[in-house]
C-alpha cells in the first residue's frame, strides 16, 4: 500500500467524494491502513478478497481516482484515420451519378460506398456518429411545390404588430 496515505485521510476524502462506490472502497482500504486485514476490507466491502487485491492495485498505481468507476471503452472503431480521410474526400466530392448510382449522399449510399471501397460493415447509426464527428451535417432542401406562387406567399405572411412608441412631445400634446 502508498506511503502516501494513512487510514485517516483515506476517511476524509470518503467523507468528501460523490461518488458513492469509490467511498465504500476507501472506507475499506482506510480498515487495511489501520491494521486490519483483507478479508476485513473485504467484509466491510461486501466483496471478495481478489476484488480488494484489483483495489489495492488500482489505489496503488492511480491514487483515490483510481477507486472511481470507469466508463467502458466499447470496442474499436472499425474505421482508421485513413479511412475516415478517405470518407472525408468522398463526402466533399460528392457522388458521381453515373458510377455511384446516387445524385446526392445519404446514409445508406456512404454505407454501401464503405463496403465496395474498404469491405466494412457498419450501421447507418454508427456512420452517422462517426459523420457527426467529423463535423458535418446532414443538410436537404426544404421541398418546393412546382406551381408555387411567390406572390401568394408574400401575401400570406403575417407582419408583425408595430412597436408601441411614445409619440412625440409636440403630437402628445396636441392629442389632449
Amino acid at each position: 500500500m502508498r506511503e502516501d496515505f494513512d487510514g485517516e485521510g483515506l476517511r476524509r476524502l470518503a467523507r468528501q467524494t460523490k461518488d458513492a462506490a469509490q467511498a465504500r472502497r476507501l472506507l475499506a482500504l482506510a480498515s487495511i491502513y489501520d491494521g486490519g486485514s483483507r478479508s476485513d476490507a473485504a467484509r466491510l466491502g461486501n466483496v471478495t478478497l481478489q476484488i480488494v487485491r484489483d483495489w489495492v492495485m488500482r489505489f496503488n498505481e492511480r491514487g483515490p481516482q483510481g477507486l472511481i468507476n470507469g466508463k467502458a471503452p466499447g470496442p474499436q472503431s472499425r474505421l482508421n484515420d485513413q479511412k475516415r480521410a478517405a470518407l472525408a474526400q468522398a463526402i466533399e466530392r460528392g457522388p458521381t451519378p453515373y458510377l455511384d448510382g446516387v445524385v446526392r449522399w445519404r446514409l445508406c449510399d456512404l454505407v454501401q460506398w464503405l463496403w465496395e471501397e474498404f469491405r466494412i460493415s457498419v450501421s447507418e447509426q454508427t456512420l452517422s456518429r462517426e459523420v457527426r464527428a467529423m463535423g458535418y451535417r446532414k443538410l436537404a432542401a426544404r421541398p418546393k411545390h412546382h406551381a408555387q406562387d411567390p406572390q401568394a406567399i408574400e401575401e400570406f405572411k403575417k407582419s408583425s404588430p408595430p412597436r408601441w412608441q411614445k409619440l412625440p412631445l409636440e403630437r402628445h400634446e396636441a392629442s389632449k
